[in-house]
């Protein structure tokens, strides 16, 4: 049987993994995505959650969130976050793109 230290020195192994893949990931993602004063980012709204990743990583105070209504009849809840970009605010740095879980943010042509 496992013992509770071998269990939490494992899941943290894992963890570090995990971290490490994903963090190369995001790095090879970088490098595919066009950045500067001429892209500005663009949030498909379907794929949203409201989560506020975006917000937090954005240093431009380019992304708001707002409410919209719910279409989906089987979910009890009035209203779900979305986000909206800013145009003018928005310098075009990636840091959106990178931060959204769902990958609802891309970056096109200004």
């Amino acid at each position: 049987m496992t013992s509770p230290s071998d269990l939490v020195a494992r899941r943290a192994a894992e963890a570090s993994r995990i971290s490490a893949a994903l963090a190369s990931e995001k790095g090879l993602r970088l490098d595919a995505i066009e950045e500067g004063e001429h892209m500005v980012a663009f949030v498909t709204e379907k794929l949203c959650i409201g989560c506020d990743h975006c917000t937090i990583a954005c240093d431009d105070d380019a992304i708001e969130l707002y409410h919209q209504d719910m279409a989906s009849p089987m979910m009890n809840v009035p209203s779900n976050r979305k986000a909206r970009i800013l145009r003018d605010p928005c310098t075009g740095c990636r840091l959106c793109v990178l931060a959204c879980p769902t990958d609802a943010i891309e970056m096109i042509e200004r």
